[in-house]
C-alpha cells in the first residue's frame, strides 16, 4: 500500500500530494493517507470523492489516516 504523509503541511498540499499519488494507484489497491488537522481530512476527502474513489476516514493520536480505493 502507498502512502502519502502529508502532516504538517498547509493545504491545498496535502490535496495535491493525494491527487498525484491517486492518479498512479492501480485499480483494486488503497492509498493510505495521513494527515494532522480537520481542515486537510475534509479537503482531501472531499477530492477524492469527487474523483469517484471511496475513503474510509479513522482517527489516530497524531491526526487522521485516510485509505482510499476505487
Amino acid at each position: 500500500m502507498n502512502t502519502v504523509d502529508a502532516r504538517g503541511l498547509s493545504c491545498p498540499e496535502p490535496v495535491l500530494r493525494t491527487s498525484n499519488a491517486l492518479k498512479d494507484l492501480p485499480a483494486g489497491e488503497q492509498l493510505e493517507v495521513l494527515v494532522d488537522t480537520v481542515t486537510s481530512r475534509n479537503n482531501v476527502e472531499r477530492m477524492a470523492r469527487s474523483k469517484g474513489y471511496t475513503v474510509k476516514v479513522e482517527s489516530s493520536s497524531d491526526g487522521f489516516r485516510l485509505l482510499i480505493g476505487k
